[in-house]
């Protein structure tokens, strides 16, 4: 450690703390779920959890404006587009990742090659 030692046992503390919170959220429904039943209206909210972190993680980083510079329209937007429209053409999940993926390289590409 390179701080004076009691900074560095307080930040290995609140590591320490911090890891053991995680676990203790993420382990307890499974240690003590079975006695501790979620009732229907909880088992039906739960089904969007995935989609609504996928949403959080997904939609912030393609919004199309930045901090102090206004509405920029981004390659990012552009891909996320075709693969949106790729998604309702052949509902496969899989293809809109590739076909996302693909759509965002190839802008990318020709974003370079622009002079």
């Amino acid at each position: 450690m390179t701080g004076a030692p009691h900074f560095d046992y307080y930040v290995l503390g609140a590591i320490g703390l911090l890891a053991l919170c995680s676990f203790l959220t993420r382990a307890g429904y499974f240690l003590f779920g079975d006695y501790f039943p979620l009732s229907d209206g909880v088992r039906r909210a739960l089904r969007y959890a995935p989609t609504a972190a996928l949403v959080g993680i997904v939609v912030p980083e393609l919004l199309p404006w930045h901090a102090n510079t206004g509405y920029a329209l981004d390659i990012k937007m552009l891909a996320a587009v075709a693969a949106v429209g790729l998604y309702w053409r052949t509902r496969s999940s899989l293809l809109v990742i590739v076909g996302g993926m693909f759509a965002y390289w190839i802008l990318r590409l020709l974003s370079e090659l622009r002079f």
